[in-house]
């Protein structure tokens, strides 16, 4: 036997090795990532959304709202480019400022001062939330499955509130702000056990130090690349061993669960590698170097510069509360570009008014307005395309339809490929390039599979995940039973 022999021999053995010990240790976690994998199609982790926070709101009324003007002085320098909101809650009108992690809060009567937070506060609190009785409250000074979040500490001690209704509703408040932490029900809890919890590691003791977290995941993921590229190999050499001594494509192996490990392994284990690839890239910045971005343009500073106190709002925002008087939940100060905006909430939809004018109009972005913030951004030398997209294309796409439509996209033709999808509507934009297209596709792509042929028949979408992930599934339930046996069988040798 000539040396390139015996090391190809060797090399292969290695491998074989690497896959036996490795599918060994991880099959039945592969096993639970695909079968809460279809979970996670249906239910996900719950948390407390937008539309429920707008529903517990007060209807603002326009008596006592001050001049916005008055409302600037009082905000300081360093926050005037963050996010400005007005609402109501048990009463009160407040100016909420945002800038980063910092938040200010303004009374909009300037006459009254604001509730203590305290239990008799977050109690009512609690009442606005959930009307059915409360029948247990728990003091947390520990994060727990529903809170494992570990920058939700600050917030301790946390009220957990337990209700007598049908849903089991569970209601969670920060002491230090009273703001609603989660809510859930006992069914998103039940999935949640059996999707969302076990498919993303979210167990408390790990996911409330985000790092250990992160680095626990990405390592388990790179382990199981490498025990799928292994088991390819595998797979394949298998395969071309039988034809080599038989001429005869067909798997060599006679007893079942090797057989099933064998053929399930060729057919899906391209899929189960680009699965937990893809999942890994959840977590990971897509490298630099792919699709490098050669040109930083200042997009965010040229079209949504938050800065209130440089733009000119000559419509009174009590105008519009007046307009839409018994209907509002809130209002945010916004901005496209050089435009004024107000963003209004009511109990059934979302509205963006245009600012800039006294007389009140809904905002409708022109070809003309869009074409010149791109200007501003990549200057007029650049050859640009602009067109009105009436429906999702390959990076503007959504399974549960909640991108809007239609919006402008402009493509630049330039090193980056730069492209800006703009709601006319609403002046919120996206803006993907190169190197965006490749962060696309090494998650949501090969992930969630969010490919627009498959997105505009959603059930051929669901026909090819439950293919994939039943695939996926087999796979792992056959190395888990080959691994198991494997130990045995290493038990009773040790025991002889």
């Amino acid at each position: 036997m000539n040396k390139n022999r015996r090391q190809s021999i060797m090399i292969n053995k290695i491998i074989y090795s690497i896959h036996r010990i490795l599918g060994t240790l991880l099959s039945i976690l592969f096993l639970m990532w695909f079968v809460t994998g279809m979970v996670l199609m249906y239910h996900t982790f719950p948390k407390v959304n937008n539309k429920q926070k707008t529903k517990v709101l007060d209807t603002l009324s326009v008596a006592h709202l001050p001049d916005f003007n008055s409302v600037l002085h009082q905000i300081p320098d360093s926050m005037l480019e963050g996010t400005i909101r007005l609402d109501q809650f048990l009463g009160e009108t407040k100016f909420h400022v945002q800038a980063g992690k910092t938040e200010c809060i303004i009374p909009a009567d300037s006459l009254k001062t604001f509730s203590e937070v305290n239990w008799n506060y977050i109690k009512q609190t609690a009442e606005k939330w959930c009307s059915a009785q409360v029948i247990r409250v728990d003091t947390l000074r520990k994060l727990d499955q529903w809170i494992p979040f570990g920058q939700l500490k600050k917030d301790f001690p946390i009220y957990k509130f337990y209700y007598d209704d049908e849903e089991n509703h569970q209601l969670y408040i920060s002491s230090k702000s009273a703001d609603v932490l989660q809510f859930t029900t006992s069914d998103q809890r039940f999935w949640a056990w059996v999707g969302a919890i076990p498919h993303w590691v979210y167990f408390t003791i790990l996911r409330q130090d985000k790092d250990l977290w992160v680095k626990s995941v990405v390592i388990l993921s790179a382990l199981g690349i490498l025990m799928t590229v292994s088991g390819i190999w595998v797979g394949i050499d298998a395969y071309l061993q039988r034809y080599r001594r038989q001429k005869k494509l067909a798997s060599p192996y006679k007893k079942k669960w090797y057989w099933w490990h064998h053929v399930t392994g060729v057919l899906f284990g391209i899929f189960v590698l680009t699965w937990i690839f893809s999942g890994m890239m959840s977590l990971v910045d897509t490298p630099s170097w792919l699709g490098r971005t050669r040109n930083e343009s200042s997009v965010d500073r040229v079209l949504s510069h938050r800065n209130v106190s440089s733009l000119n709002y000559k419509l009174d925002y009590r105008t519009v509360v007046k307009a839409y008087s018994g209907k509002i939940k809130s209002v945010e100060w916004d901005n496209f570009r050089n435009i004024p905006l107000y963003n209004i909430v009511t109990e059934t939809d979302k509205v963006t008014i245009d600012a800039s004018a006294d007389t009140l109009r809904v905002l409708q972005l022109t070809e003309q307005d869009v074409l010149s913030a791109i200007h501003e951004i990549h200057g007029n030398h650049i050859p640009k395309n602009i067109s009105l997209l009436t429906e999702y294309d390959a990076y503007y796409i959504s399974k549960a339809g909640h991108l809007p439509l239609p919006v402008y996209r402009v493509n630049i033709d330039n090193e980056d490929k730069d492209t800006y999808y703009i709601n006319s509507a609403t002046g919120k934009y996206r803006h993907v390039n190169n190197h965006d297209r490749w962060g696309f596709w090494m998650y949501q792509g090969l992930h969630s599979l969010k490919i627009k042929f498959l997105l505009d028949y959603p059930w051929v979408w669901t026909l090819v995940m439950w293919t994939l992930l039943t695939g996926g599934a087999v796979v792992s339930l056959s190395g888990v039973v080959l691994g198991y046996r494997y130990v045995a069988r290493k038990c009773r040798k040790l025991k002889s």
